[in-house]
């Protein structure tokens, strides 16, 4: 079986995953902003949660996306 522990130096055989920087993302569309505002602070959540986080994230991106709203020039 392979370890993730290197027993002789007594340093990690796996690196840790770092998460990308906590910047914004840069969404023109304010809806849409404040949707994947959700995804804040989530790689300080439970894993356990990811997957809740991610699902209502989609659900609210669909509905947003789906919704009919008027565009430039039409009437």
């Amino acid at each position: 079986m392979t370890e993730l522990n290197d027993e002789q130096n007594g340093h990690a055989a796996q690196l840790t995953p770092q998460w990308p920087g906590n910047a914004a993302p840069k969404v023109s569309d304010p809806e849409v902003a404040s949707i994947v505002a959700a995804l804040d602070g989530l790689a300080d959540r439970p894993v356990a949660v990811h997957d809740q986080v991610y699902t209502e994230l989609h659900d609210a991106l669909l509905e947003a996306l789906n919704r009919d709203t008027p565009r430039e020039g039409k009437a």
